[in-house]
């Protein structure tokens, strides 16, 4: 019972994945016929066995085509019986949690007729431990951990733009602090604007190229980095090969299939609080607000091509935040969202995607913070939670990689300098009273 409580991993390996197994292997076709994930038998198993006399053939179930013990659960990859979908299975999923007696139970199409049966046994995501190998890619990250025992990739070869909604306290910085520490050994730019006086993102100063810390730093920070993207255009224009000898396979329409001694190094652009760079309080400001925005839109809709990618971050991001919201946010393609101080905010990021996404993120409990729903545009979504990562943890693997900072001739004048040590002065002893 200690170990079920402290370690839960070892009791699942040690008593809880043998009787999992048990239980699976010995029910395996009752509880298939139980859930109704049965077909027909073929006509001509029914006339054979008719002719023979034996008895009716029995109904066809999934087939069992490999199993898997893994650290937190167990794996069945089925084939499935003709007439069957992966939908089937899913639908099914809460009766195969309780007939094997797991914590969850996970449906994955591998191929037309394969599917993945991810079943936990203990609630992983009570304490975040992420896997030891972990390869994600040259421009990805791990961010947090699955549900389902899987790491949360943050791949922007895939999805390029990345929206992440949550309330005070939800675990936004803690993602964001989990994305940089990802983000910092790789050969990548990585450009700040923290509009709250750079308190979130100052701390990582070492590893960027770029950092703004008030809302007229991000304006010229940005148009430098339009400035950016229509340089790298230029150069992909001209090395892209469309002359009437270049091979078909060499010709490119993005910066990837560059050579890479010409190809520009790719940048991830951090936006703490999305909503401090459309708040206004004068004509002035709207001004520089609405560039601010035709600046971001363009780089959302057109920076993909030349390795260029937005991480935006905001506790809400609606059309009543101004002109051009909505136009931004629906170019964000990747979706996460944390606690949300209303149902408004979670179907923001989620409601284009799955409406069961927004009652799972409006379900998530205070005292749970860095638990979150991912999505993205293919419908898919998951439960996932950031392991719990200090400012001063993020800041040191940001000092760790300083030396791989790359140095942006555009983004000089953003270039954030190393801060000097500020001295503390010690309070003063109190005056002894006087005597009277």
């Amino acid at each position: 019972m200690v170990a079920r409580v402290k370690a839960p991993a070892v009791y699942w390996s040690l008593v809880g994945l043998p009787a999992a197994l048990y239980r699976v292997l010995s029910s395996y076709r009752q509880t298939m016929e139980a859930c109704e994930l049965t077909v027909a038998p073929p006509w001509w198993r029914v006339f054979a066995k008719r002719a023979t006399g034996t008895e009716e053939p029995r109904p066809g179930i999934p087939r069992i085509r490999g199993i898997r013990p893994t650290r937190t659960g167990l794996r069945l990859r089925l084939r499935l019986a003709a007439g069957l979908e992966p939908e089937d299975v899913v639908k099914s999923a809460i009766r195969l949690r309780h007939a094997w007696g797991v914590y969850s139970v996970h449906v994955s199409e591998i191929k037309p007729g394969v599917i993945d049966l991810r079943m936990t046994g203990f609630d992983i995501l009570a304490r975040v431990r992420m896997p030891r190998r972990l390869a994600p890619g040259p421009l990805a990250a791990v961010v947090g951990l699955r549900e389902d025992g899987l790491p949360l990739v943050r791949d922007y070869t895939a999805i390029p733009h990345g929206l992440t909604l949550g309330a005070n306290k939800s675990g936004k910085s803690m993602y964001q602090r989990c994305l940089i520490t990802g983000l910092a050994p790789l050969h990548v730019a990585l450009v700040g604007i923290d509009c709250k006086r750079g308190v979130e993102q100052t701390p990582f100063a070492p590893r960027l190229s770029a950092l703004a810390t008030t809302p007229d730093d991000a304006d010229g920070l940005l148009d430098a980095l339009v400035g950016e993207m229509e340089d790298r255009f230029d150069l992909l224009c001209l090395h892209q090969g469309i002359t009437p000898g270049t091979p078909l396979q060499d010709i490119t329409s993005d910066i990837w299939d560059l050579p890479k001694k010409i190809r520009p190094v790719p940048i991830v652009v951090l936006v703490d609080e999305i909503a401090e760079l459309f708040l206004t309080a004068s004509k002035t400001d709207t001004t520089r607000r609405d560039r601010m925005v035709t600046q971001l839109v363009r780089l959302a809709q057109l920076s993909r091509a030349v390795g260029i990618h937005l991480e935006i971050c905001g506790q809400r991001f609606g059309a009543e935040l101004g002109k051009g919201a909505t136009a931004l946010r629906a170019q964000l393609t990747g979706r996460v969202v944390h606690r949300c101080n209303d149902r408004q905010t979670a179907e923001m990021g989620l409601g284009d995607i799955n409406e069961l996404a927004v009652a799972a993120a409006t379900s998530i409990p205070a005292e749970r913070p860095g638990l979150a729903i991912a999505g993205d545009s293919s419908g898919g979504w998951s439960r996932i939670r950031t392991p719990r990562t200090s400012l001063g943890e993020a800041a040191a693997v940001c000092r760790e990689f300083a030396h791989l900072t790359p140095d942006l001739p555009t983004l000089a004048a953003w270039r954030p300098q190393p801060a000097a040590p500020v001295e503390v002065l010690a309070p003063e002893p109190a005056a002894a009273p006087s005597a009277s």
